[in-house]
């Protein structure tokens, strides 16, 4: 059955509601991206099948600077899959609100998971009065800006100065931001002191980049029994 007009509307404005936080920060650090790009000698037009193929902002940071430092693409190509593996795990938490969907509506609702929309759709999710049509829209429109954005930094990247306007810590300093936001208990700090001495640790110890997966294994299932012992206690 059709979604009634005033009722599509309707959706499409409170997922426009919830996403343009994430619209904005993703100009901002999109544009950043777009900069460096540009000046590791990237056209416009690569940029911009980046975005739209792999529209995963660390990863593309992570891409542009192995191949500004010389990087083999066997080494890219590993690399940035081992750090996008962390969206299985966000995907799996999402799938719980998304029983009984299609399967094309899951591939383009994948298509659009970032740590920004699943942090957002989660929290909505579990505030009720959310559904799959509004997590789309905020999937959707924070993709469509990413895009816009990198292409429009790497036109413009000529004219600013490598090193220029703190660019190269824009993907770090949202990161924080996101990071801050999700600390709303005592289990999420000891969750996330948890993830990075893990990290510190593994990082040490274990050559390459799977630290990242593998801190983030760990400390989400340490967080997890620690909630269940402490939903146990009470």
């Amino acid at each position: 059955m059709t979604e009634p007009a005033d009722s599509t509307q309707q959706t499409f404005r409170q997922g426009a509601a919830a996403v343009w936080p994430i619209c904005l920060g993703y100009f901002t650090i999109g544009l950043a991206l777009g900069v460096l790009a540009q000046q590791a000698g990237l056209p416009w037009w690569a940029v911009a099948m980046m975005s739209l193929l792999v529209f995963a902002g660390s990863a593309q940071f992570i891409c542009v600077a192995m191949l500004a430092a010389g990087a083999s693409i066997p080494a890219i190509i590993l690399t940035t899959f081992v750090v996008n593996l962390r969206h299985t795990l966000m995907s799996s938490a999402l799938a719980v609100h998304l029983s009984g969907v299609s399967r094309r509506f899951l591939s383009l609702f994948a298509y659009g998971i970032t740590d920004e929309s699943f942090a957002v759709n989660m929290t909505r999710f579990r505030d009720g009065n959310w559904d799959r049509r509004r997590a789309l829209i905020v999937n959707q429109l924070a993709n469509a800006v990413w895009v816009l954005a990198t292409i429009t930094g790497t036109l413009i990247g000529q004219f600013v100065p490598q090193g220029a306007f703190g660019i190269d810590y824009a993907l770090t300093g949202m990161f924080i931001c996101l990071l801050v936001f999700q600390l709303q208990g005592r289990i999420y700090i000891l969750t996330g002191l948890l993830a990075a001495a893990i990290s510190v640790g593994w990082y040490l110890l274990i050559p390459g980049d799977s630290y990242i997966v593998g801190a983030s294994i760990c400390a989400a299932t340490l967080g997890y029994f620690l909630k269940v012992r402490y939903r146990r206690n009470k």
